[in-house]
């Protein structure tokens, strides 16, 4: 085990080192790792046979095929290669609700969690990683991380982390997008309150990345408890509305959500996306033990 975290406890690290992220389809990698190659190497998973040439290495020449046929044939295997992935966080003004509730998890500390969590079982797999947090722009990265040897450059950056400001998905994954070619698996953690999320999401789609949207919500935006004459107060853009919050208007509500949701959950099936959504009330292991592992982003 590499690395101590506040975000991760040490016994929850060790049972992420069962797990690999899981690629729907194969990615070119530029160093060994743990995921299958379409090329063919000096693995230990046999592919198939190709005739001797002058200059092979004999130790992969079938000497049991030669004693049967006197031909040389030398052995191929499957060559393994790392995966990138890609965390992309949200790091934007909403995403810090519930500001009122000191003892509920804010939507940031959750998201930051999550990757961690995500981040570690890359890097004890010899994936590529890359972490980013954005929220009008994009913020400061972290470099190509590989290997459990990483894992502390991997937390104190995810610790450092401060959220704040509009949400921009078109300016931001645009911008990423543009600066990260190599495809691989993305992950993007937000609450997706944006209503340009879609746009930004497609930079990353025509790069071909495999693109996973977890959306984080508070249990007090499914089911708020609050009544009487209140004003609401936009978290971005510092707009408010005086509101009279009745059953009617918190059901209207509610309904506009459920919508929403859906409407992510749709979209991202016809794109080709993986969806999750879960709340910050979840227990982390239940995220990733059990939700990412039935939705196939985690194996093992």
């Amino acid at each position: 085990m590499s690395g101590e975290s506040k975000l991760l406890d040490a016994e929850f690290i060790q049972k992420l080192e069962r797990l690999s992220i899981g690629a729907k389809r194969v990615f070119p990698g530029r160093q060994k790792g743990e995921k299958r190659s379409p090329r063919q190497g000096s693995s230990l998973e046999f592919a198939d046979y190709r005739e001797y040439a002058p200059g092979d290495d004999l130790r992969y020449v079938d000497w049991k095929a030669y004693a049967r046929l006197e031909k040389l044939f030398v052995k191929l295997f499957v060559e393994e290669e790392d995966l990138a992935v890609h965390i992309l966080i949200d790091a934007s003004q909403s995403m810090l609700y519930p500001t009122e509730n000191p003892s509920g998890t804010v939507k940031f500390d959750f998201a930051r969690k999550i990757a961690a969590a995500l981040g570690y079982v890359a890097l004890s797999r010899y994936d590529r990683l890359g972490v980013a947090a954005f929220s009008q722009a994009l913020g400061g990265r972290t470099p190509a991380l590989r290997g459990k040897a990483s894992a502390p450059q991997l937390f104190s950056y995810l610790e450092s982390l401060q959220a704040g400001g509009r949400t921009d998905f078109v300016t931001s994954l645009r911008n990423y997008a543009m600066r990260h070619t190599s495809p691989g698996v993305c992950v993007i953690l937000s609450d997706f309150y944006d209503p340009n999320w879609e746009k930004g999401v497609r930079a990353l789609l025509s790069r071909r990345y495999q693109i996973v949207l977890i959306q984080i919500l508070a249990p007090e935006e499914i089911k708020p408890e609050i009544s009487g004459d209140i004003r609401l107060v936009d978290a971005e853009t510092g707009e408010s509305r005086e509101v009279s919050i009745t059953p009617a208007v918190l059901a209207s509500y509610q309904d506009a959500l459920r919508h929403f949701c859906i409407g992510l959950s749709d979209l991202a099936s016809r794109q080709g996306m993986d969806y999750l959504c879960v709340t910050t009330d979840t227990p982390l292991e239940d995220v990733l033990l059990k939700s990412l592992r039935e939705s196939g982003l985690l194996k093992g």
